[in-house]
């Protein structure tokens, strides 16, 4: 389009040359305007139509036009209520108009229309390949050829041995958790800074979580506070029967210390890396240097099946059994039978063939949340009062999510106030999770901080907000969440 002062005319331009300029700017509308630059009305074609059916000629001036009192809104219209007053009068554009009523910019409905979600699905394209192949082989349950596929080019992916698709992340991490023998009455430390699904799988066969600060250099599991865990569980001759590192929002985890520690106690760790696919650690794949690594493929994640997970490992005997309980524990018998308790948690062939579509395209959705993050930082550097997540230097980080942190030093703004202003624009912005040992489920379970005091992860919890990063998120839709905060911080 060009610049948007070639929308604004004033009365002496002639019907030809208005309709040469709606032909020029394809915005279907133009902005009539007085000798003082202020907006008389707007102007269609359909406007200069109905002039020359009544007997004008193009070479006739806007002047001809009657009078118009035009919808406008002002800079300081959010894009909800913008939209709001779009479907009453039935119109699909709104001249934002400064305090005297002149016209500095339009607003589209197309441009207001869609909420901009989080991180919403990014389709590739040859997903469909795939789950039409599943249809014309009549392949459409659990378990097929694209789930062995699947299996296979991720296991291949992030260079690890054997890998189970199963129906989610959270069911991945309770098959891990069985597989370790984890049973009633036994201990579990986990990140406390992660969604409630990392934890939730202990519940379910009767362990109690510990929870584990974070660091402030990565946000991730804290190796001062899991070192402190194990020293009072071993002084209590009550050593966890696993650990359980989350890796957050697409950053791994420093994990080789904390390997150290929990090899020396002959601990197993499993890694989850729900939001860290694509993510590397010295040259290593994410969620590949536990006993066992999760994956989730839920519709919020950085590649997805819908909803779906995977489990893997090196240890082949794992993996099998894994299959195994995660088929109801089916016995080998010529009859249904079963010797011990298994699940409903296998993928289906539809869903995996979404999967192998996505794996293709894995990496440019890597490349192009770095670039979001990228874009933040660079449009936002103007405000002294906001911290990124910090990036380590051990290796990639995918930014699944741009998380930020507002300085109370610096701002009265909180992360709510800015949660909000972006909603009143139709921009969906979060929290970043409220720590595990915050939640009123698990009010009654230890946990350790990072330092011998202070809480790192309450403080991330209390000063830190994702934006929407989804690999799909338009430049004019960036665009307009960083002028939101520009904007914001700059009246606060």
């Amino acid at each position: 389009m060009k610049d948007f002062k070639y929308l604004i005319v004033d009365t002496s331009v002639s019907l030809r040359q208005a309709l040469q300029r709606l032909d020029d700017t394809g915005q279907g509308l133009l902005l009539l305007v007085d000798h003082a630059g202020r907006l008389i009305r707007t102007i269609t074609d359909g406007d200069i139509r109905r002039l020359l059916l009544e007997g004008l000629s193009l070479e006739d001036s806007l002047s001809k036009l009657p009078p118009l009192s035009p919808q406008t809104i002002t800079q300081s219209t959010s894009s909800v209520s913008a939209l709001a007053l779009m479907n009453e009068v039935d119109i699909n554009h709104l001249p934002i108009v400064d305090f005297e009523g002149r016209p500095i910019s339009l607003l589209l409905r197309r441009d207001i229309d869609r909420q901009i979600l989080l991180s919403s699905p990014h389709l590739g394209g040859q997903e469909m390949e795939f789950v039409e192949e599943a249809f014309r082989t009549n392949w459409i349950a659990p378990l097929g050829p694209n789930v062995d596929a699947f299996e296979r080019e991720l296991a291949e992916y992030v260079g690890i041995q054997h890998a189970a698709a199963v129906s989610s992340g959270t069911a991945a991490i309770h098959l891990a958790l069985r597989l370790l023998g984890v049973k009633a009455g036994d201990i579990v430390f986990c990140s406390t800074l992660t969604f409630v699904a990392s934890a939730n799988p202990i519940l379910y066969l009767g362990a109690s979580p510990v929870f584990i600060d974070s660091e402030p250099e990565t946000w991730n599991m804290s190796y001062q506070a899991l070192l402190r865990a194990f020293a009072e569980a071993e002084a209590k001759q009550a050593l966890p029967k696993a650990v359980i590192v989350v890796n957050l929002y697409g950053q791994s985890t420093n994990i080789d210390p904390i390997l150290e520690i929990c090899n020396h106690y002959h601990v197993p760790v499993i890694e989850d890396a729900a939001e860290s696919l694509g993510a590397t650690y010295k040259g290593h794949h994410s969620g590949t240097l536990g006993k066992l690594g999760i994956y989730s493929f839920n519709g919020n994640k950085i590649i997805t099946t819908s909803g779906g997970g995977m489990l893997v490992s090196n240890d082949g005997t794992l993996i099998e059994k894994a299959k195994f309980l995660s088929t109801q524990a089916k016995d080998p018998a010529p009859h249904y039978q079963h010797s011990e308790m298994g699940y409903n948690y296998r993928m289906s062939n539809v869903l995996a063939g979404i999967g192998r579509g996505q794996l293709r395209v894995l990496e440019n959705r890597v490349e192009a949340r770095q670039v979001i993050f990228q874009r933040y930082r660079d449009g936002l550097a103007s405000i002294s009062a906001l911290r990124w997540m910090p990036e380590s230097s051990y290796g990639r980080c995918t930014h699944w999510l741009t998380a930020v942190t507002i300085d109370p030093q610096k701002t009265r703004l909180t992360p709510a106030d800015l949660i909000i202003a972006l909603a009143l624009e139709n921009i969906e912005a979060r929290h970043i999770w409220k720590p595990l040992h915050l939640q009123p489920l698990f009010s009654n379970c230890a946990y350790y901080t990072d330092g011998s005091m202070d809480s790192v992860s309450d403080k991330l919890f209390a000063q830190s907000l994702c934006l929407p990063s989804g690999s799909n998120l338009s430049l004019n839709q960036q665009n307009r969440i960083i002028a939101v905060i520009v904007s914001l911080f700059s009246v606060s």
